[in-house]
């Protein structure tokens, strides 16, 4: 009987596993099962478009080249995780995980969240988000138990399916933007200096991801924070003398950035047994567009595609604002985030290419 029992349970897991695989019978490209999405509003594709927040981007111009139109994310037309997940072989986009329920988790989800950081209070200048604590213990809590109910209570079998899977993370950038370097309502840089708050960053970083490996997680990709200091966020509030960039942040990312690479030697290196962690440089990436754009095709790297005031950067593009034209020629779309084609190029390196990405790349840790 406990033999039957056990048999009729994996019978379950098969018909489940068949009935989600059978479009993607048609997609022999399909590199791993599912992928879940942990980050801000650089990946967010809706997930605060029902929050009390001025984090939202539900309306147009946003999602102006986007097939679906206006979804919540936070540019015209596809983010980093959207370039992923189509490189990756998945038919569709990864969903938000406010409107993922039930099997379809068994493919993923996304749970960024726009203005959310590793520190539970960034982002709340801004309004409602969920955190990166938040985020976890969604996953923990609410999708691990839906998706053991569909394994039958048969951890091995799920451990196995996750194990296959990739997780994205990318947090940081608002710990920095709406926390640390926002003096007016935050007192973080009054009691960290930036060598102190980075550590303070990383370590909650790495108990964040260490349960997300206790969840489960074994293929994992975290990115680095970018060079938020040449943003046009900060372009139009910097008065710098000697240079374009506000160095001063910049040289803050590069201390978090340097100790996230360590903690991606350590995971790797037997901290988290069968783990295999990706970090991906974007603040390199970015020292390099700024070099040699017109080499990427841009022509525009220091204002955004729509937006308010000084390089489009003191405000995000306004309802029904009219967006430029060239959208191609534009690093940006508005005051923080790439426009579709920058994303695209970045995806696109960062999947077969190794220039950005260690120890291996996208594509290779796909087929781990």
């Amino acid at each position: 009987m406990r033999k039957f029992n056990e048999l009729g349970r994996l019978f379950f897991v098969l018909v489940v596993w068949l009935r989600l695989s059978t479009r993607a019978c048609s997609q022999p490209q399909q590199r791993v099962p599912c992928f879940f999405i942990f980050g801000d509003s650089l990946v967010d594709n809706g997930n605060n478009n029902r929050l009390i927040t001025l984090s939202r981007a539900n309306y147009r111009p946003y999602g102006i080249d986007f097939p679906q139109g206006v979804t919540g994310r936070f540019t015209n037309g596809r983010t980093y995780v959207d370039v992923l997940a189509q490189l990756l072989g998945f038919r569709n986009f990864i969903p938000p995980y406010s409107r993922t329920r039930g099997a379809a988790l068994m493919r993923g989800a996304n749970l960024a969240s726009g203005a959310s950081g590793i520190r539970d209070e960034t982002g709340d200048n801004l309004g409602g988000h969920t955190s990166m604590n938040q985020q976890v213990s969604i996953f923990g809590n609410d999708i691990l138990p839906e998706m053991r109910r569909l394994f039958r209570g048969d951890a091995n079998a799920l451990n196995s399916y996750l194990s296959r899977c990739i997780f994205y993370s990318g947090m940081g950038s608002n710990d920095y933007l709406n926390n640390y370097f926002m003096t007016d309502f935050y007192s973080t840089s009054s009691d960290f200096t930036t060598k102190a708050y980075a550590a303070a960053l990383l370590q909650d970083y790495s108990r964040q991801l260490t349960q997300l490996y206790s969840f489960g997680a074994r293929k994992v990709i975290v990115t680095a924070i970018g060079q938020i200091g040449c943003i046009p966020y900060e372009l139009a509030r910097f008065r710098g003398n000697s240079t374009r960039c506000n160095e001063d942040i910049n040289k803050a990312i590069v201390m978090f950035n340097s100790g996230l690479k360590k903690l991606v030697d350590n995971f790797n290196g037997g901290q988290l047994p069968g783990a295999k962690f990706v970090y991906v440089d974007a603040y390199q990436s970015n020292v390099d567009l700024y070099k040699n754009p017109n080499a990427s095709g841009f022509d525009v790297i220091d204002k955004g595609c729509c937006g308010v005031g000084r390089n489009n950067g003191q405000l995000t593009c306004l309802p029904l604002q009219e967006a430029c034209r060239e959208r191609t020629k534009y690093l940006f779309w508005d005051a923080f985030h790439p426009t579709d084609i920058a994303n695209v190029g970045f995806g696109r390196a960062t999947f077969s290419s190794g220039r950005y990405t260690y120890p291996i790349n996208i594509q290779q840790l796909a087929m781990l």
